[in-house]
């Protein structure tokens, strides 16, 4: 099992890690990603990907939210830092309505320069989308031509998700996605591409219903094992499916 998006850089894991990891470990969990949101983070996400060169795959990305942190030479930062783990992905980058007062026309100049970076580079790209799936969807149309691309925690509807999947992305599922009032959620799920369904935590937040592991009342990455199981009963498929899907989305022979 691999959990393509988790936050294990985040200040409330601080610290802890080593033994975070320990218990993924022992859940059964083989690897991670852990992603970037900022030029605050990206350090952080560097040393622990430094430190676990075996377990973790570390992404770099500037996050809608964080843009207005950004400094001026933010691309050459991140560019960099691609350039320094070869098998990096870049993310999470995307679009978001949903925050208070969002800078669309800069959260828009800001994915183009991170997703052409990605297709420059073949860097597959992890994409945030909150309450923006039409102009996100306009945006993947307008590219000649996209990197892989991955659309973290999908919460669109079927007709974009078989829009999406038809210019190339994949998908992944989160805990949360358990949650009773999700049904709809799931369902769509169950009728995605399943070579394009891959698992996620999104640790420490999008907390799932009565979780197996807990981090001082947050979510831990441990619990991608359970929600892998259930996923896997969703979608009517092995999990290994998911983890053979992540290796495909890497560009990675199995």
């Amino acid at each position: 099992m691999i959990d393509v998006h988790n936050h294990l850089q985040d200040s409330r894991f601080l610290g802890k890690q080593s033994e975070i990891i320990v218990t993924m470990k022992v859940a059964g969990i083989t690897g991670c990603v852990v992603t970037g949101t900022s030029e605050a983070d990206w350090p952080e996400v560097a040393r622990l990907a430094d430190q676990f060169p075996d377990y973790i795959r570390p992404a770099f990305g500037l996050h809608p939210w964080k843009i207005d942190s950004r400094s001026s030479g933010w691309i050459e930062t991140l560019k960099n830092y691609l350039d320094r783990f070869p098998h990096a992905t870049l993310g999470e980058c995307g679009l978001d309505r949903w925050m208070k007062s969002p800078n669309l026309e800069d959260q828009h100049k800001v994915f183009r320069e991170q997703m052409n970076l990605a297709l420059s580079l073949n860097r597959p790209a992890t994409i945030h989308c909150l309450k923006a799936w039409g102009p996100l969807m306009s945006e993947l149309r307008d590219f000649p031509r996209l990197p892989r691309f991955l659309l973290h925690s999908f919460g669109g509807s079927l007709e974009i998700g078989k829009e999406a999947a038809r210019l190339g992305a994949y998908f992944s599922f989160s805990g949360y996605f358990l949650q009773p009032k999700k049904t709809k959620t799931r369902e769509i799920f169950s009728r995605l591409p399943i070579e394009r369904i891959l698992v996620e935590t999104d640790a420490p937040d999008m907390a799932l219903p009565n979780p197996q592991f807990q981090f001082n009342n947050i979510n831990h990455p441990a619990n991608l094992a359970f929600i892998s199981r259930e996923l896997a009963k969703i979608c009517d498929t092995g999990q290994e499916t998911f983890t053979a899907n992540t290796r495909a989305f890497w560009g990675e022979e199995e």
